[in-house]
């Protein structure tokens, strides 16, 4: 009877003992973030339920939070103006967090697709101007960066796997140069601290970065986002698979994927026996075999015969464009690599030295790393061996190739399978597909878990993927503003953004690529926008121009002016205000055309004049003043006016301040993309 109450007087102390009172914080908060000057900003956590939080500030103010019954917490405290550095504790009954090295000062979210992604040391054939004297000057310790890995995710998450980093030659290699230039003006203007939350993807568009519940008000979005919440528990073992796999970090930025090392050189031997790997079809995109949506690492191989008039001679491997990179060989000998993302265009046409050939079966072998977007060998000219000094004596290498995916490139790592099981044949397969084209699911994974840290505003540079569908992004791109503001709670927050630059599309004269623009120019309705017009300094024959200093600048100034008070600052180019008819002529007044009107390099360009037929002629363009005057000798009576309507239009309209006209066009006819 002792020992019964004895064990039962243990159980009541234990079921009585508390919890240990954990703190967890999101990656956000750490180390080295940047807090919003003079406001109230959002800190928030995890903790056991019904546990109070003590924060103390070193800049001296004092609160309490309380977790609820799921643990999570939330407090709004005040900052002080800009300065630093400071600490910030976090307290319970049982744990104490300091952060350290905190700065406050303005704090900007930056995002979009690849020309917000496109790092200062910029992309192989993808360069940025100056990019080694910009790195090298990098020394600013009061610009803080934090960049949030690619992720995807069907349903919302909290928190990412990122962290706050001094801005150094270092650290900004791989950061965004859109962000490091705006951010660098905005410091060197203010003379505070800036935090630059950068969170891009390269080809995304803008029904990724989203929010679910106001695409559901997009018709052509609803039932595409309908089953995200369905899928949850595919993804869920898609997840758990990837943690039983060995994961890698990739390079980064132009690095090079010669320095990943999988232990799988095996496959160049010629004797290595293949004959478990599965066969594919070449040239095309592994897309559009039997790998949809795979980014990695695959090995190729293929058997042939040596014809004789080969013997003993030097030949060429023409394997043509490899999207993206790739190390080939012959015979186990390494004839040709490139290893740094950029050159998936590029033409791959290797050397065979003379006498690698043997009698009877050789082998190539080729690893193709893939880190974006389409893979594989594809290119449609063919894959062939051909003689050095006769081109003519070649042979065809199309057809089946073995092939064997040996890592897969996951949310920012590299899994890789295992070699003794079929890791890859029990991959999780989902019912629909999760990607970066896949609506909101770059929001849940990319922006949410920003969700409520207190911003300044938001700097954004994408469009580029929406161009076919341009007509629907007149209301799509005022939508994901809405979700983002609506998500911070923070009111209409200003939202910077760039309008899409002049690009060569498709080898066609004109397209979608000027309505996204026209798409751009009509979101300036929405309240606390800006658009920074790149017409003058982007690249008809690259869609990723070297110039973002001007970008940046571009954006900064709408950021000074508008956001920080700089009356003086002239921030827009002229845009379009509205079309008066006099007699044969077109009269077209602009709005920040106060400092005048100027044509930069000769005559007005790209100016073009319709009558009520809809068909619009070349025009000859005249400034006056404030306005332009628009006239044709096939036009009689103008109804309608179009300027810089042509995907590679570089206009040559600027107000007094050098910036650029954005392009516009004064009908409602039908569009192309609707």
């Amino acid at each position: 009877m002792k020992k019964l109450t004895y064990l039962i007087s243990i159980f009541i102390l234990m079921s009585c003992q508390k919890p240990i009172q954990y703190i967890e914080l999101p990656s956000i908060i750490s180390d080295g973030m940047v807090l919003q000057q003079n406001t109230e900003i959002s800190l928030w956590g995890n903790s056991s339920p019904d546990t109070k939080i003590q924060i103390n500030s070193s800049w001296g103010q004092r609160y309490t939070a309380k977790s609820g019954d799921d643990g999570k917490w939330m407090v709004k405290i005040k900052t002080p103006l800009a300065g630093g550095p400071y600490e910030l504790a976090f307290q319970t009954s049982d744990t104490n967090i300091v952060l350290k090295d905190i700065l406050i000062g303005e704090v900007w979210l930056c995002s979009g697709q690849s020309n917000m992604e496109m790092p200062l040391s910029g992309w192989a054939i993808d360069t940025i101007n100056n990019s080694a004297a910009e790195i090298a000057a990098a020394n600013y310790p009061d610009i803080r960066l934090f960049t949030v890995p690619r992720n995807v995710s069907p349903t919302p998450i909290t928190n990412c796997n990122a962290e706050w980093m001094v801005c150094t030659p270092e650290n900004i290699t791989n950061f965004s140069a859109t962000a490091y230039f705006f951010g660098r003006k905005i410091h060197q203007d203010l003379k505070v601290p800036v935090g630059l939350i950068h969170s891009s993807w390269g080809g995304s568009p803008a029904e990724s970065w989203t929010k679910k519940e106001y695409l559901l008000g997009i018709p052509s979005y609803a039932e595409k986002v309908s089953y995200l919440d369905s899928i949850k528990g595919e993804y869920d073992s898609l997840m758990k698979w990837m943690g039983i796999l060995q994961t890698i970090e990739p390079p980064t930025g132009s690095q090079s994927y010669s320095s990943v090392a999988l232990e799988d050189q095996e496959y160049v031997d010629p004797e290595f026996d293949d004959s478990s790997w599965l066969a594919m079809s070449l040239p095309q995109f592994w897309e559009k075999a039997s790998l949809p949506d795979y980014d990695g690492i695959v090995w190729f191989r293929k058997e042939f015969d040596m014809p004789a008039s080969f013997k003993g001679k030097e030949l060429t491997l023409h394997l043509g464009a490899i999207d993206d990179m790739d190390a080939t060989y012959v015979n186990g000998v390494k004839v040709g690599e490139i290893m740094e993302p950029g050159f998936w265009k590029k033409s791959r046409d290797y050397t065979i030295p003379a006498n690698t050939l043997k009698e009877g079966r050789n082998v190539i072998a080729v690893k193709v790393v893939d880190n974006t977007g389409g893979g594989g060998i594809y290119d449609q000219e063919g894959i062939y061996i051909a003689s050095v000094v006769n081109a003519k004596n070649k042979i065809s290498l199309d057809g089946n190739w073995k092939y064997l995916p040996v890592a897969e490139l996951i949310k920012g790592k590299l899994y890789v399978f295992g070699k003794t099981e079929n890791t890859f044949a029990q991959r999780p397969v989902l019912s629909q597909t999760l990607s970066a084209n896949t609506p909101t699911a770059l929001y849940n994974a990319m922006i949410n878990p920003l969700v409520p840290y207190t911003i300044q505003g938001v700097i954004w540079y994408q469009g580029e993927s929406n161009v076919g569908r341009a007509f629907e992004y007149k209301s799509l791109f005022p939508a994901l503003i809405e979700s983002w503001r609506s998500a911070w709670g923070q009111g209409d927050f200003p939202f910077y953004y760039v309008q899409i630059a002049p690009w060569f599309n498709n080898e066609k004269e004109r397209s979608p690529w000027t309505e996204l623009r026209e798409a751009q120019l009509m979101t300036l309705k929405v309240p606390n926008t800006g658009m920074a017009v790149t017409s003058d300094i982007g690249n008809p024959n690259n869609i990723h121009p070297s110039n973002k200093q001007d970008v940046g600048l571009r954006l900064a100034l709408w950021a000074l002016a508008k956001t920080y008070g700089k009356d003086s600052i002239v921030y827009s180019g002229p845009l379009y205000n509205k079309i008066d008819i006099q007699g044969n002529k077109a009269v077209i007044s602009f709005s920040y055309a106060e400092s005048g009107l100027i044509a930069k390099g000769g005559p007005l360009n790209y100016f073009e004049i319709a009558g009520e037929d809809q068909k619009y002629y070349p025009a000859k363009a005249e400034i006056k003043g404030q306005t332009v005057e628009v006239w044709s000798d096939k036009v009689s009576i103008p109804a309608a006016v179009r300027f810089g309507w042509e995907d590679i239009a570089e206009t040559n309209l600027f107000n007094g301040a050098g910036l650029p006209a954005s392009p516009f066009c004064t009908d409602n006819w039908k569009r192309l993309s609707e």
